[in-house]
């Protein structure tokens, strides 16, 4: 990598792996999760891997990925779930447009450059186009009725989640993600001084908003449940796809704070029950690295800690640092893999043990250093940070434990201070 992080050793270790893994699984500039089984590019795994990647000092990959994609946007401002050399795929997954919109701020965020967002708006506003399209054909006379309350506002139903690929669902995942999308619209059009613009899309953003979170209670009512849903449709437990509205979504001080934590101490129960083998479940996705994230922001360190562990341990083999995109605790159990090295499941793990190291908190504009440092991490020369890169410059900085009751932690120069400290 280009950022130098000392802590546990094998997290330092594999975070250098699975940045190689990313990039070695690229085909030219497009990213892509696998070389076998997922030897294509969807914009879902390329904005989140490009996150994952910007914050190792790699925006060129992220750029590059994103100029490469740009051009497969419809004329209509819908965004394909995915491309290759063949062109962009039709089928609607409605997730895409609000990632689009994402990569293209974050990329700004990292590297500043004004001249290229302003190249990118016309993208952005196309896409909020088209998203503007998708939520006012759900807020008709059939959505106002009580029974189709929770669908009111929503993007249609569309098949992102594979999950539900058997029929396509009123997803959060896509809903969290256009939320995003109009977020980072206004932060676009707002550093471009388009001030109509942004006005505009603020409003937009707000009615949407309000939507949703009017449609998360009308869902957990319809399905008498108590957690946040993974589709306001099927009132199914997808705490995994949850994680989008605290990471990148920045919905944590929103969310219902009761459904919230009854989401993930529903995970944590379930992830329990797994690791001790009194579940039934016998294969699950690294994709609940993202999990770990989650976990840290409701303050939830040491079962953060846990979770890191337990997914550390299923590293195939361990020694390559790497994961499937599908995994079994025990390695001699014969099953389906994926690819492997699963360069989505990389960055999952990129993003959520940075996390551990320092995260942005939407709610108050602040950095949080260290959230997810151990006692053992701390213990002799301590977690050294060199030039993690994040939206307000490069972060360095070193903590190690000063006796059985004290910390040291100095952090160097250079770093913007962000608005909330």
């Amino acid at each position: 990598t280009r950022v130098d992080i000392h802590s546990a050793p094998e997290i330092g270790a594999s975070l250098r792996s699975a940045v190689a893994h990313i990039l070695i699984n690229r085909h030219g500039a497009a990213i892509q999760p696998g070389t076998r089984s997922y030897s294509r590019s969807w914009i879902r795994d390329g904005a989140m891997t490009s996150g994952a990647l910007m914050r190792l000092g790699h925006e060129d990959a992220a750029r590059a990925f994103l100029d490469w994609f740009l051009p497969f946007q419809f004329d209509s401002g819908k965004v394909p779930c995915c491309a290759d050399a063949r062109g962009a795929d039709p089928v609607p997954e409605n997730d895409s447009h609000g990632e689009l919109i994402h990569l293209i701020a974050e990329l700004y965020r990292f590297d500043h450059d004004l001249d290229a967002l302003r190249r990118r708006w016309p993208a952005v506003r196309a896409a909020i186009a088209y998203m503007d399209t998708l939520r006012a054909s759900e807020r008709g006379e059939r959505n106002q009725r009580a029974e189709r309350a929770a669908y009111y506002g929503l993007l249609p139903p569309s098949i992102s989640h594979e999950g539900y690929s058997d029929r396509p669902a009123y997803a959060y995942w896509d809903n969290l993600w256009g939320l995003l999308g109009y977020k980072d619209a206004v932060f676009v059009a707002e550093q471009l001084g388009l001030h109509d613009e942004a006005s505009r899309v603020r409003e937009a953003r707000d009615g949407y908003r309000k939507d949703l979170y009017a449609s998360l209670q009308a869902a957990m009512r319809q399905h008498g449940i108590d957690y946040l849903p993974g589709a306001a449709d099927r009132g199914d437990f997808d705490a995994t796809s949850t994680t989008i509205a605290l990471t990148p979504g920045g919905e944590t001080v929103a969310l219902p704070s009761q459904a919230l934590r009854a989401t993930f101490e529903r995970y944590w129960q379930h992830f329990v029950a797994r690791r001790e083998g009194r579940s039934d479940s016998k294969l699950y996705t690294p994709y609940e690295w993202r999990v770990v994230g989650s976990l840290l922001r409701l303050g939830w360190v040491d079962r953060a800690q846990q979770a890191l562990a337990f997914f550390m341990a299923d590293r195939r083999p361990a020694a390559w640092n790497q994961w499937a995109e599908v995994v079994v605790h025990d390695p001699r159990t014969p099953h389906f893999i994926g690819d492997m090295p699963h360069g989505w499941v990389a960055s999952d793990f990129i993003r959520s043990a940075l996390d551990m190291l320092a995260y942005e908190r939407e709610s108050d504009q602040s950095l949080v250093l260290a959230a997810g440092v151990s006692a053992k991490w701390r213990a002799g020369e301590g977690v050294t940070v060199q030039a993690l890169r994040t939206p307000w410059g490069r972060l360095s900085y070193q903590l190690r434990a000063q006796g059985e009751r004290r910390a040291i932690l100095q952090v160097e120069a250079g770093l913007d201070i962000p608005p909330g400290g």
